[in-house]
């Protein structure tokens, strides 16, 4: 038989299966379309500068544990992690933000102190939240999402009633400051959906949050991505950049008979696409793909975002590493991404400067500013919204944060929509996959094996288990054993 795999992509899942599938005896190909690796977990240099393309937030630090655990690695093999104190800072007005201590008594404390008694109610919070995390990355999430009978457990059925009930419920429950309510809300955007919408059980997010803390790669996120590469190239993997693939050919039997590489044929039976989900089943004759543009265009995708990288000629005053900018309305930004897509009135924001606990990420008083607003997929994007946006998010920042900063970008250069389908070929632009809904988890996602092509297999956040780094791991990982087994 032969054991020869092509990988589409070279993102965090696709990486985590070409990993896999070498130490099983696969010979593995990986096929990367843009002229660097990592998917969408790239980086950008200027001017001394350098910056994370995209993912910027280490959590679980567990779920990287195990995966290089599993080929008898360390991550300290690879890079070094910092835990940052705070984990983030969350900032709801001029003069008026709190602190994620990396210490949950000081948590605790600062909870207390908010409002009297919430102590207590996040005490037996984040006891449910640790249980469903136990749950959720010991059992749940490694499952291949292919019967609704692998979510009926003895600690699922115990459980039953978190999956119908919603995390905006269960938090707002007991806590009643609206700072701390979004504090709890927060964590779930990381599913790419509403508190509103996302079953209460994936309260783990809180405890991946306060329990496990905010971690930071030295060097940036892609360091990560640069030890997986390392790994498997040590497993014998091979990698060709600039290798767009065009079709994904079929024989009369509806099984993978090669593909089309930058107008070359490729022979092949045997294919794992770590690209975008949509786009992977539209290289593919019509009515082989399993799902219709009716299909997705009814899901729930997570966000867009706009992305400025800002390259400061001084160093920041009163922000943290990861800062969160909530002064605006919550509720109506969310309003204007899921339920009436447009451009948003007041948009939520989020900054990241690395170099304040990273001195590799900027020159010496010198500072990288990485800035995100999500956005609606699907939207109009233009440079002059993308200059409009930069305005509104940078004066709000100047004010919140008590300091002129203006006059102090050297460069800046975005990332936004038309991109995301251009240099990812993302459907409507998309950031991070299809949110994790209730009628989106697990088997109700996108197949990991296709149902109408023989030997194409899927791997990413657009199926199981969904959105965001560590759960791309456990995809490839997923991928991969489902590849093995059907052997």
């Amino acid at each position: 038989m032969n054991k020869e795999i092509h990988i589409i992509g070279s993102g965090f899942s696709a990486l985590a299966a070409s990993c896999y599938l070498s130490k099983e005896g696969y010979k593995v190909t990986v096929l990367e379309k843009n002229d660097t690796l990592g998917g969408r977990a790239r980086q950008y240099k200027k001017d001394g500068f350098t910056f994370d393309l995209g993912p910027s937030w280490y959590w679980m630090p567990d779920v990287f544990e195990r995966f290089f655990a599993d080929f008898g690695k360390k991550p300290s093999d690879y890079y070094t992690l910092d835990k940052l104190n705070p984990g983030y800072e969350v900032y709801f007005g001029e003069n008026s933000s709190l602190k994620i201590s990396e210490n949950l008594n000081d948590i605790y404390e600062m909870f207390e102190k908010e409002e009297k008694g919430s102590a207590k109610h996040l005490k037996t919070f984040l006891d449910s939240a640790k249980s469903n995390y136990e749950t959720a990355i010991l059992d749940l999430v490694y499952k291949p999402g292919i019967s609704p009978l692998e979510l009926v457990t003895t600690t699922t059925i115990a459980r039953v009633t978190q999956f119908f009930s919603t995390i905006r419920k269960q938090v707002r429950k007991n806590i009643k400051s609206n700072k701390l309510i979004q504090i709890l809300e927060f964590p779930v955007l990381f599913l790419g959906a509403k508190p509103s919408n996302t079953p209460a059980f994936y309260n783990f997010m809180n405890y991946a949050d306060f329990g496990l803390g905010t971690w930071h790669p030295r060097g940036g996120m892609y360091k990560v991505i640069e030890g997986m590469v390392t790994l498997a190239t040590s497993l014998g993997v091979h990698f060709e950049v600039n290798a767009n693939v065009e079709k994904i050919n079929t024989d009369a039997n509806n099984n993978v008979s090669s593909l089309i590489v930058n107008g070359k044929t490729i022979e092949t039976n045997l294919v794992l696409s770590g690209a975008d989900y949509h786009h992977t089943e539209t290289l593919l004759d019509e009515n082989l793909r399993q799902y219709s543009e009716k299909y997705w265009s009814k899901k729930i995708f997570a966000p867009s975002s706009l992305l400025f990288y800002v390259g400061f000629d001084k160093k920041i005053k009163n922000a943290s590493h990861h800062t969160l900018f909530f002064d605006t309305d919550f509720d109506l930004h969310a309003e204007e991404i899921y339920d009436n897509p447009k451009w948003p009135t007041n948009p939520l924001f989020y900054a990241n400067f690395t170099s304040m606990t990273d001195v590799t990420s900027a020159p010496e008083g010198k500072e990288a500013g990485f800035f995100l607003i999500p956005l609606a997929p699907g939207i109009e994007d233009t440079e002059e919204l993308r200059e409009q946006y930069f305005h509104k998010i940078i004066d709000r920042f100047e004010k919140l944060t008590n300091q002129k900063v203006k006059e102090n970008v050297l460069f800046k250069s975005s990332f936004c929509v038309k991109d995301f389908k251009e240099e990812y070929n993302s459907y409507k632009g998309n950031a991070y996959g299809m949110a994790n809904t209730l009628l989106q988890t697990a088997f109700l996602r996108p197949n990991i094996k296709s149902s109408k092509v023989n030997n194409l297999y899927f791997t990413g956040q657009l199926t199981v288990p969904g959105p965001g780094v560590p759960p791309a791991l456990i995809s490839g990982k997923i991928a991969s054993e489902l590849i093995k087994k059907s052997k």
